[in-house]
């Protein structure tokens, strides 16, 4: 499944020349460290009696009929139905895990009517997700084309270097750095408002929902310039897409592909509801787009220069529109559906399982803590900012390779091919690069499970499969790269910085944090934390907003920023020859203290 698609022609943080070198770890360091364990390793599974569903006979089936003709040299795992209980349905990447440390960097899996081929080896996944003339998408195209179309994130082919072409220019330099303003603060900010009356009375917030929220609402505004107001009342659209990816994800281990047969999709529960999450999406993209091409050709609007960002309209869409390409609707339409479902499904789960590894730890979550008050001195964070935030963007880093979006690839050969190390794949054979076990992985990492955002060089460019040759990939790679990475990644840490600037939080005690999928990781119950707000250190808030009144140190921080014009004014006058006291307004006395 798709994440945010990939800029890779525009690499904001990440000088491609350089080659990452990661840092090296001591065996005992001072800082404390969080060991990420899985819920299902440490509760025994019930014994279940064997059936006709089991892999058992699955596996046993396959090695017979390749008995004799197998010369590929890749082992066979075995198969029980415990051990994949999670691939029906539930967390598909832990079994994989546990297969990897059994049979190796590749093995070969039987489930249901398909056998695939397991990847957790970072030569073997640039091999082939740097040859897309050999490797298409194959499965995922198949199982999510009811959702996506024909849009680009499963297009293959020339309609792929077609659309993809159209789209990338969209994400240019100029649209970004408008956007982080416009859009990222702006929907951050209002995350932390919203917050705050559950951080007075004390209340649990489940902040994977809210994460959800702000993502759809900041994808809105950055793909449609639509505001889907999701932090402040409820949108069908989250659920619709949860339930769309969860259904293709199911689609891929389905023993029989009975989703094939239309009828039966108008009968089964399942089907029915994926179809009406499916209608939920598409709806809404027709009606943005309809409200968006009625201004456009009403102006007469079209692109006449290179980063052409509209002032009053700034969107994706609006970029789309205005280039006045050749182009159907429904393509439009699913184009766009690609953007709004892997942007807002993405950088949700980043977000999520990076404030659940800072709250775990919290010397880290101190250090980021920090940086942002250095960096930012008590203000929202600038595009020109967002470089000099090394250890908050390592953190997302680092969380993203222990909890990678999504945690597996597929491909397809479309060719016979050899693999590195000589293992030999045929046509058709479809293969399962396990990002999570490559990033989670002893022979690639050192202390693997930890959570350590130091083992990424802040002086060196920020980690991508390039500079770690693919040991580190959570965008993917290769031609097929997500083509939003950067977008993403500063989305995030935008969020995550105006997050921990004024909140603080930690974990409510006693809950079960255990992970199932969709095209994500997603907890299976919520990710619940008590917040309270947090006081920037006086240290940190700019000089020009300190006042010496009546021998009370004041500190000024106006809001809303509108005002800032009249604080300007007031902050040459002389408190010494004209006293102003009493002319401040009481929500603009941040912090005082006597001097």
């Amino acid at each position: 499944m798709p994440s945010l698609m990939s800029l890779s022609s525009f690499a904001l943080l990440t000088p491609p020349t350089f080659n990452f070198k990661p840092t090296t770890l001591p065996p005992n360091p001072s800082l404390p460290y969080l060991s990420i364990t899985c819920s299902s390793d440490n509760n025994p599974k019930p014994t279940r009696s064997s059936s006709w569903v089991s892999p058992d006979w699955l596996t046993s089936l396959s090695r017979s009929l390749t008995m004799g003709q197998d010369d590929s040299g890749i082992p066979m795992a075995t198969a029980k139905l415990d051990d994949v209980s999670e691939l029906l349905g539930g967390a598909l990447f832990l079994p994989l895990f546990r297969w990897m440390n059994m049979y190796g960097p590749i093995y070969r899996l039987a489930a249901g009517p398909r056998n695939f081929v397991v990847v957790s080896d970072p030569a073997i996944a640039k091999h082939v997700l740097r040859n897309y003339g050999k490797y298409a998408k194959g499965l995922v195209a198949e199982v999510s084309e009811f959702l996506f179309g024909s849009g680009f994130a499963i297009a293959e082919g020339e309609l792929w270097t077609v659309r993809r072409r159209a789209v990338v220019p969209s994400l240019h330099k100029r649209y970004l750095s408008i956007i982080v303003d416009r859009v990222f603060c702006k929907c951050a900010e209002r995350l932390v408002e919203n917050l705050r009356t559950d951080a007075l009375n004390g209340s649990a917030v489940n902040m994977e929902e809210k994460f959800s929220q702000l993502t759809l609402d900041v994808i809105g505004l950055s793909v449609f310039n639509y505001n889907f107001d999701s932090l402040t009342a409820d949108s069908p659209v989250i659920d619709a897409v949860y339930t769309a990816l969860k259904e293709a994800e199911a689609r891929s281990t389905d023993l029989l592909p009975y989703w094939k047969v239309k009828a039966l999709c108008k009968i089964i529960p399942r089907q029915i509801k994926a179809e009406e999450s499916v209608t939920v999406i598409r709806k809404t993209v027709e009606e943005l787009i309809a409200k968006c091409k009625e201004i456009v050709e009403r102006e007469g609007e079209r692109i006449d220069e290179d980063e052409y960002v509209n002032d009053s309209d700034p969107s994706i869409l609006r970029f789309l529109l205005a280039s006045r390409e050749e182009v159907s609707s429904v393509q439009l339409r699913d184009d766009l559906l690609s953007m709004l479902v892997a942007g807002h499904e993405t950088t949700g789960s980043v977000l999520t399982w990076t404030l659940y590894l800072l709250s775990k730890n919290s010397s880290s979550l101190m250090k980021a803590q920090e940086e942002v008050d250095r960096v930012l001195q008590g203000r929202s964070p600038s595009y020109e900012d967002i470089k000099d935030l090394k250890f908050l963007t390592r953190c997302i880093n680092e969380s993203m390779r222990l909890y990678p979006h999504p945690p597996v690839l597929i491909r397809r050969a479309k060719v016979a091919d050899v693999l590195p190390g000589n293992y030999k794949v045929n046509a058709g054979q479809d293969i399962m690069i396990s990002v999570y076990n490559i990033h989670h992985s002893s022979q690639v990492w050192e202390r693997a499970e930890d959570f350590l955002p130091e083992r990424f060089d802040l002086e060196g460019p920020v980690p991508n499969e390039t500079n770690t040759d693919f040991r580190f990939i959570p965008f993917s790679g290769g031609p097929r790269k997500c083509v939003g990475d950067q977008f993403a990644l500063l989305e995030a840490i935008v969020a995550l910085a105006i997050f921990v600037q004024h909140m603080n939080f930690e974990l409510v005690p006693d809950q079960n944090i255990s992970m199932t999928t969709g095209a994500t990781i997603h907890t299976t119950n919520g990710l619940y934390m008590k917040l309270t707000q947090r006081q920037i250190p006086s240290a940190f808030v700019p000089t020009s907003s300190r006042w010496k009144v009546e021998g009370t140190l004041f500190f000024i921080h106006p809001r809303p920023r509108e005002e800032s014009a009249v604080y300007r004014k007031r902050k040459r006058q002389s408190w010494k020859t004209k006293p102003w006291r009493a002319e401040i307004k009481p929500d603009w006395l941040y912090w005082s203290s006597p001097t």
